[in-house]
């Protein structure tokens, strides 16, 4: 069993929201925690400095301030995406690192799809028009100003077939859809097509794939240009995985015909993002919180606790990378 673990630190605990969800089987674990709601990047070191375990779901970790933290051994990342930490550094520090996986499929999946709907059905301009009170003005029992469109039938291309992009085909597939899905560039595998081929065939192109250096502005102008002038874009993924200039190009100059984006390059946005114009039509852009159902926040407290249970027992879960030669007790 692990020992000489006392002290978490939880950087940025307001990232998994407030009173509704129940922290204790990620405080139970360990005897002392110190929660910050939010940690700016001046404060990392000094709140790690003393930390036997450190949990973060988007506060960088880079190895400048893993090299500050001499009892560190453990770094639980409260998510899947493990970009926002140096890997290399924390082997080379024997640090281990953790993170969570599946948590969040119902809730992405349901979100996929609310973006679809909503698009699909007109949902936004239909609910401004009754509001704006043309549907009481209207000579017809209904109000047809907007065309709907059935998913039924169509294509969904999905790009990223891990648990989650396996999640949205089943129920692409019970709203009777055909799925398409790519391989990863350059490896050949069956039933999957390339990137090109999807991008052409699909009515919809939803991505689940991680952002890494070769996933970074996937979908850019020249990808958006192959596409349909009919086909929808869903991005629950990352933000940088898509070029943002393009798309708000695309979509401005009607080479696809909407988009439903719930990620962002820089999160909170800065000044000036191209997908927050107010000009831009049939585009529907949500804060980051398809993953974000209490049901979801919850598991992933009870994921990252049950994370440091395992590791002080010497029975480490859900690890990332190798480490040679772990920090001794």
């Amino acid at each position: 069993m692990a020992t000489g673990c006392e002290s978490g630190v939880f950087l940025d605990r307001g990232s998994v929201g407030g009173t509704d969800v129940d922290l204790s089987p990620l405080t139970g674990v360990l005897p002392e925690w110190h929660l910050h709601e939010i940690t700016q990047a001046d404060e990392v070191v000094d709140r790690i400095r003393a930390a036997d375990v450190v949990v973060t779901n988007k506060v960088l970790l880079g190895g400048g301030a893993l090299a500050q933290a001499p009892r560190l051994r453990l770094i639980c990342v409260a998510a899947t995406g493990t970009n926002n930490v140096d890997l290399v550094a924390a082997a080379r520090l024997g640090i281990q690192v953790c993170n969570v996986r599946g948590y969040a499929t119902a809730s992405v999946t349901q979100h996929v799809f609310a973006l679809l709907l909503a698009l699909t059905t007109r949902l936004i301009e239909y609910r401004d028009a009754v509001t704006a009170g043309r549907w009481q003005r209207s000579g017809q029992f209904c109000l047809l100003d907007y065309p709907i469109a059935e998913i039924a039938g169509r294509v969904m291309g999905i790009v990223g077939y891990g648990e989650l992009g396996q999640s949205v085909a089943r129920l692409a597939l019970a709203f009777g859809m055909r799925v398409m899905i790519t391989g990863r560039p350059g490896i050949e595998a069956d039933g999957r097509v390339p990137l090109d081929e999807l991008l052409r065939k699909a009515d919809v192109l939803t991505l689940h794939c991680p952002l890494t250096p070769q996933t970074r502005n996937l979908i850019g102008a020249r990808e958006l240009g192959l596409m349909k002038r009919s086909a929808l874009l869903i991005n629950t993924a990352r933000g940088g995985i898509v070029d943002e200039a393009a798309l708000a190009d695309a979509l401005l100059c009607g080479t696809i015909a909407g988009a439903g984006v719930d990620v962002l390059s820089v999160e909170p946005p800065a000044a000036g993002n191209p997908l927050l114009a107010q000009s831009i039509p049939r585009l529907l852009v949500t804060p980051h919180i398809a993953w974000a159902s209490r049901e979801a926040r919850q598991r992933l407290l009870d994921e990252t606790g049950e994370n440091i249970r395992c590791f002080l027992a010497g029975r480490p879960r859900n690890l990332i990378g190798q480490v040679d030669r772990p920090r001794s007790v």
